[in-house]
C-alpha cells in the first residue's frame, strides 16, 4: 500500500507547474482585448442571413445594417444551399423528431446509418459521424494514446504547436496515457528526430490551419513509410474544397486505401455546408473500437436529425458536377483576392487569408472600420495567434460577389498603407 503524502510533499505537489493548461493566465492576459472587441460590436454579433454572403445585423448599435460576411467558413457557399436546407426539413418531417436522448451504443436513427454509408463510399474510408469535430477529437486522441490502434504499444504523442485548440485542449488527458511533446509548426526535422528516438510516434496536426497554411502531407507520408508514424489529421478546413469528391486537403493526397496508421477528422459544416463532424478510418477494426470505446459515441447522442438530413443532401451535391463548379468558383475568388492584396498566404490554393497588423487594439480598430464599411471580418489576437501578431482574417467563399470582393480589397489596401 502506498504511503500517504507528507505535508511537505503535498505542498510541493500542489505547486507543480501546469504543463499543458494555462487558462487563468490566458483569461487575465486577454480580457481587455475581448472586452474592447465586444464593446465595438465585433463579437457576439447576432444576425440573419440574406442572399449570398450578406447578413443583416440584429443587435447593438448597428441593428438593421446589412454587411457582407467574411467570417463564416462555408468555403463553397453551401450553408444556405436550398437542397441542403430542404434535406434538413424532409428528415425532421420523416422521423417526427429532432433528437433522441440515447447513447449510440443503444439506439440510432436509421438515417445516420445511411449517411455514414454514403460518406464511406464518397471518401473511401470507414466513417463515423459526430455532432462536432471537437467531439470527434475528444473521443479519438485518448484512444490513440492508449496504444489500442498501434498493437498495444503506446505512441509518443507529438502535437504541432499550431494544432487547433480543439486538439491541443486534450493534451492533459492524453498525457495521462503516454508521453506528450509539442514541436514547432511543420518542423519535420524535429518530428523525424523524435521518430528516430522512439519506436512509435503519433503526430497530431491540422490539414488546413484555421489561420492559414497547411500540413506537408507528402512529407508526412514519407515519415510514415519510413518510421511507421501514426497520423491524426484534423482537416476541418480542408474538406470539400479539395478532391474530385470533396475528400479534402489531406484525404485527396492519400492512397486509395487509407491504411491502419492514419485517421482523418473533418467537418460536416464549413466547406461541406451541413452540420457535425466525422472521422475517417482505414480499417473496420478501428471503426469497431471507436463505436464501443470513443466517449462521445458510447455515452452521448448522434447528430440531430436535421443535421443528418442536411449532410445527406450535401453528399448528393458532392457526388454531382456542382461540386467541381463550386471548387472552381472558389479558386477564382482566391486568385482575384491575391491579385489585389498580398498576404503571407499569397498564391496558396487555400481560402483563408490573414493580413497582419501586430497591435491587438489596432487590429480591433481596423476590423471596426471594415464593418462600418460594410464588411464583417475577424479581428484575431492572442490566444488565437501569438501575442503581438494580431490581424484580420478573411474567409473567401465561392459565393462572394467579385464586385464586393474588389471593394473589400480596396479597403484593405488602404488600411495596409498600400493605397
Amino acid at each position: 500500500m502506498k504511503a500517504p503524502l507528507s505535508p511537505e510533499d503535498a505542498v510541493q505537489g500542489s505547486k507543480r507547474p501546469h504543463r499543458y493548461r494555462n487558462t487563468a493566465s490566458v483569461i487575465e492576459g486577454t480580457w481587455p482585448h475581448f472586452d474592447e472587441a465586444h464593446r465595438r460590436g465585433l463579437m457576439a454579433v447576432y444576425c440573419r442571413s440574406a442572399d449570398g454572403r450578406t447578413i443583416s445585423l440584429a443587435n447593438g448599435r448597428r441593428q438593421g445594417m446589412v454587411a457582407i460576411d467574411y467570417v463564416r467558413c462555408s468555403y463553397l457557399g453551401l450553408d444556405n444551399h436550398p437542397h441542403i436546407v430542404d434535406g434538413a426539413i424532409v428528415a425532421i418531417e420523416e422521423y417526427g423528431a429532432l433528437h433522441w436522448s440515447c447513447a449510440r451504443t443503444r439506439l440510432n436513427f436509421a438515417l445516420i446509418g445511411a449517411l455514414e454509408e454514403r460518406l464511406s463510399q464518397l471518401f473511401r474510408a470507414h466513417i463515423i459521424t459526430y455532432s462536432t469535430v471537437m467531439i470527434a477529437n475528444m473521443g479519438a486522441l485518448p484512444l490513440i494514446a492508449s496504444g489500442h490502434l498501434t498493437g498495444a504499444q503506446k505512441p509518443v504523442m507529438v502535437f504541432d504547436r499550431l494544432a487547433h485548440a480543439s486538439l491541443a485542449f486534450h493534451k492533459p488527458v492524453v498525457a495521462d496515457e503516454t508521453k506528450v511533446e509539442t514541436i514547432s509548426h511543420n518542423d519535420l526535422d524535429a518530428l523525424e528526430r523524435i521518430c528516430r528516438k522512439h519506436p512509435l510516434v503519433a503526430y497530431v496536426c491540422d490539414g488546413v490551419y484555421s489561420m492559414g497554411g497547411c500540413a506537408p502531407i507528402p512529407e508526412l507520408l514519407h515519415l510514415q513509410e519510413r518510421y511507421g508514424l501514426f497520423l491524426y489529421i484534423d482537416d476541418a478546413h480542408g474538406i470539400s474544397i479539395f478532391g474530385d469528391r470533396g475528400e479534402g486537403f489531406a484525404r485527396s493526397q492519400m492512397p486509395d486505401v487509407l491504411g491502419e496508421r492514419t485517421i482523418i477528422a473533418a467537418s460536416l459544416g464549413k466547406g461541406f455546408g451541413a452540420s457535425g463532424g466525422m472521422l475517417m478510418f482505414g480499417t473496420s477494426r478501428q471503426e469497431a473500437l471507436f463505436r464501443r470505446y470513443s466517449i462521445p459515441h458510447a455515452f452521448s447522442a448522434s447528430p440531430n436529425v436535421a443535421a443528418v438530413g442536411a449532410a445527406i443532401a450535401s453528399a448528393e451535391i458532392h457526388a454531382s458536377g456542382e461540386l467541381a463548379a463550386r471548387q472552381h468558383q472558389l479558386a477564382e475568388r482566391i486568385t482575384f483576392f491575391d491579385e489585389r492584396v498580398r498576404t503571407g498566404q499569397h498564391g496558396a490554393p487555400l481560402p483563408i487569408r490573414m493580413f497582419r497588423i501586430g497591435n491587438e487594439l489596432e487590429a480591433i480598430s481596423v476590423a471596426e472600420h471594415l464593418l462600418d464599411d460594410g464588411f464583417y471580418t475577424s479581428a484575431t489576437f492572442f490566444p488565437t495567434v501569438a501575442r503581438g501578431q494580431a490581424g484580420i482574417r478573411i474567409c473567401l467563399t465561392a459565393s462572394h460577389d467579385t464586385n464586393d470582393l474588389d471593394r473589400l480589397c480596396q479597403r484593405i489596401s488602404r488600411y495596409m498603407g498600400d493605397g
